[in-house]
């Protein structure tokens, strides 16, 4: 019977070792998170945005505080539009995004933290001078609409907006009201405090308007990319946002930043704020 001799045995040692040695760090790579890479929305204050500098916002601090409080090593990202974040977490580059909506199509590549930041509420802003009548979802069909690329809104609006919406997109929120400016769309969605905020802060509120009731009231979460091995952190941070929420924490981090901006997202002739 044929037996391999020495050299044969020695040439397949060395190419399995050399396998080993390939293939190891990559195992390794795969299994571990040396730290967690956080993004969001550049364009939703107060919950997030980029100054020029960095990315801030109430998310943002929620989610550096309660990943500081683990001892779980960090980097904020700004990677630009939001659509461009959400697709960074589906392939796992961005380990985290915080905040935005839990959504069915997010839920594929994101798992969501247990624990709502705070209410996210949603509204259709017009210009005041061609204001229509709006009682809810349908009065906004066949009308000319727009949203910021990447948006999702929750509570079934998506849904209805896919099947039964006219519906332009845009890279950032405000470029929208400059279509509503011009006639070129009736209405567009947005948050209600991010949108207030960029009126407020440009002189536009004797321009435009939102109208109620808001299109959705649903929570905004922390979500962790499925493709990352931060995923398994997971349970540890929904136990600080639960401790951080019992406190008032979360609350407290989102009117902190409502007074660092000046602003109040209450419109006495809108009716009362939003929870």
């Amino acid at each position: 019977m044929h037996t391999p001799s020495c050299a044969t045995a020695l040439a397949v040692f060395t190419v399995l070792t050399a396998l080993t040695a390939l293939t190891a760090p990559l195992t390794v790579q795969a299994a571990d998170c040396s730290k967690v890479v956080i993004s969001a929305d550049s364009d939703y204050a107060p919950l997030h945005w980029y100054d020029g500098k960095r990315l801030t916002g109430a998310s943002i601090e929620i989610a550096t505080r309660a990943l500081s409080a683990l001892n779980i090593p960090y980097e904020v990202r700004y990677v630009g539009p939001f659509h461009r974040v959400l697709k960074e977490a589906e392939s796992g580059e961005v380990a985290m995004v915080s905040s935005l909506k839990n959504t069915p199509e997010r839920q594929q590549y994101l798992a969501f933290a247990s624990v709502p930041l705070f209410v996210n509420p949603i509204a259709v802003f017009v210009a005041r001078d061609k204001h229509f009548a709006y009682a809810g979802w349908k009065d906004l069909v066949g009308k000319r609409g727009a949203i910021t690329l990447g948006n999702q809104f929750g509570g079934g609006f998506d849904e209805f907006l896919r099947d039964h919406l006219t519906i332009e997109t845009a890279q950032k929120f405000y470029m929208n009201f400059t279509k509503l400016d011009s006639g070129r769309i009736d209405y567009l969605i947005t948050g209600y405090y991010n949108g207030m905020i960029y009126l407020n802060q440009t002189g536009q509120t004797d321009r435009f308007m939102p109208l109620r009731p808001f299109v959705s009231e649903s929570d905004n979460y922390i979500a962790m990319s499925r493709a990352s091995p931060c995923v398994k952190l997971l349970p540890r941070i929904n136990a600080q946002l639960e401790a951080m929420q019992k406190r008032g924490e979360l609350r407290a981090v989102l009117q902190s930043f409502e007074t660092d901006l000046r602003i109040d997202t209450a419109n006495p002739a809108d009716g009362d704020r939003a929870r």
